[in-house]
Formats: structure tokens, C-alpha cells, sequence
């Protein structure tokens, strides 16, 4: 089990690792070795997250999201796959926490009186502005 949060814990057993080559320069060794890591975890039909944060997750992977709503996290920056397992399994955690955390609802705003007075006078100062670009008759 791998904590995510004190109240949210994710299963070892949801996480896929698939070994596959980095890219980049690296000589000889990254020709033959597969040190990248593809981590696949399945947000839509995981029983470890509850459904609001796996709503929020969805939204926040963006196009690390699949149409199946597999979340897949690359890691090549290290050159063990062991370091780049670690690497992926770290930025998974933190998307979760990311995604735990309840956005505040908006509360609605109206603009002050000061401040419709300012936006009106600007615009009259560029209507004038304007005004005065156009043609000159010699009447």
C-alpha cells in the first residue's frame, strides 16, 4: 500500500510499470538498456480514490490522460529504471494530493463605484482620443 494522504491509500497492485528506452543523448548504453519507466494507473476504475477526487484528477492530467481514463506518467530523468519507477510513483502522488484538495468555490463580485467611474472616464479619454484622428475640413 503506498500513502497518499493520511486518509487516502492507493494499492501497489493498481500501478502499471512498463520498461522502455529514454530518450537523448547517452552513448552506447542507452542503445541496448531499458531505463525509462511507463507508469499506467487506471483513475476511472480505481476503488482507492473516491469519485470527486478522481474527477479532479482527470481535469488536472490533461493529456496524460487516455480516452479509457488511464493516467500514464513517463519518467526517463535518471538512469536507473529503479530511480525512474521511484520518479513516476513521486509525481502520481503528487497529482493525487493535487487532486484531494477541494477547489474554494467563486464568490461573485460586483465592481465599485470608483472604479465604473474610472472605466468610464478612460473610455471618454479614447473617444476623444479617436475623435479627434479624423479628417480636418478646411471649411
Amino acid at each position: 500500500m503506498i500513502e497518499v494522504t493520511p486518509a487516502l491509500w492507493l494499492d501497489e497492485s493498481e500501478l502499471e510499470f512498463r520498461a522502455a528506452r529514454a530518450s537523448g543523448p547517452g552513448g552506447q548504453h542507452v542503445n541496448k538498456s531499458e531505463t525509462a519507466v511507463e507508469l499506467r494507473f487506471d483513475v476511472r476504475r480505481s476503488p482507492s480514490l473516491p469519485n470527486d477526487v478522481a474527477n479532479r484528477l482527470m481535469r488536472l492530467a490533461g493529456s496524460r490522460m487516455t480516452a479509457e481514463g488511464v493516467l500514464v506518467i513517463f519518467a526517463q530523468s535518471h538512469r536507473s529504471s529503479l530511480a525512474n519507477r521511484e520518479d513516476a510513483t513521486e509525481r502520481l502522488i503528487e497529482l493525487i494530493v493535487k487532486a484531494t484538495e477541494k477547489p474554494k468555490p467563486r464568490k461573485k463580485t460586483k465592481p465599485t463605484k470608483a472604479s465604473k467611474e474610472r472605466r468610464l472616464e478612460g473610455k471618454a479619454k479614447r473617444s476623444g482620443v479617436k475623435s479627434g484622428r479624423g479628417k480636418v475640413s478646411f471649411d
